[in-house]
């Protein structure tokens, strides 16, 4: 246990760079409060004293910000960023080297049984005020983006963003450590109105030249019509006569 916790104050430093001390990030850090918390209510969870998990987890809230779900299932190296806000469902699953940041919701959809909220893989980050939502995978080393709405599966190393969550493939590479740069996330939206500019600016090069094409074909004609045109008869000269 003591090891456990070491390396929970140890993941909240490596992370954040305003934890500047032990002593610092055991009294001020309430995502590391409600970890630990859970830590506790998830084992009376699974040992059937449900009630009891469930009143504590509602203390934890109340103090944190931060509502757990006893029954959730969650790894080593956790890290809630700040944390208020945060939902984590019943059901969910969330394994090592996961980051959240505030606001974040990784919630259920409609009244069914069974396993019906998230799962995140090992080094997932998901943004601020993002939701995460179902029976869902996000796979390794993924992003979700702050404020996307995430309803389908998150192949490894992609990121997500908008509403509802559209799948950015980044290069297929094996995450091995926690990638905490989640500002600077890809945008299909802008990248399609970029493509879209990009295309109206060519069509509207090839237009110009055309039109100047036409305009110096026009050009040359027009000379070449003046000088097979001969002179034109002078006014004195007498008209042809015609026969009776």
């Amino acid at each position: 246990m003591s090891s456990l916790l070491k390396e929970d104050i140890r993941t909240v430093k490596e992370r954040d760079p305003a934890a500047t001390s032990t002593l610092n990030v055991v009294v001020n850090y309430p995502g590391l409060h409600a970890v630990w918390g859970h830590r506790v209510n998830h084992w009376l969870w699974v040992r059937g004293l449900r009630g009891i998990a469930r009143w504590s987890s509602q203390v934890g809230r109340f103090f944190t910000g931060i509502e757990i779900h006893p029954g959730a299932t969650i790894g080593n190296r956790f890290f809630i960023d700040h944390g208020m806000g945060v939902v984590i469902g019943e059901t969910t699953v969330i394994h090592d080297d996961v980051t959240l940041y505030q606001g974040v919701t990784l919630g259920g959809t409609g009244k069914e049984k069974g396993k019906r909220h998230p799962t995140l893989e090992s080094c997932v980050v998901v943004g601020v005020g993002a939701t995460v939502l179902g029976d869902i995978t996000i796979g390794r080393g993924s992003k979700v983006g702050g404020g996307a709405v995430v309803i389908r599966d998150v192949p490894p190393n992609c990121t997500v963003v908008g509403i509802p969550g559209r799948v950015v493939v980044r290069e297929g590479r094996r995450v091995e450590t926690v990638d905490l740069h989640h500002e600077d996330l890809p945008d299909p939206v802008v990248e399609m109105f970029r493509q879209l500019q990009r295309r109206i600016d060519v069509l509207e090069s090839r237009v110009s030249q055309e039109e100047a094409a036409i305009r110096e074909q026009s050009a040359e004609e027009s000379r070449g019509n003046e000088s097979n045109e001969g002179p034109d008869a002078s006014p004195g000269e007498p008209k042809p006569q015609g026969t009776e």
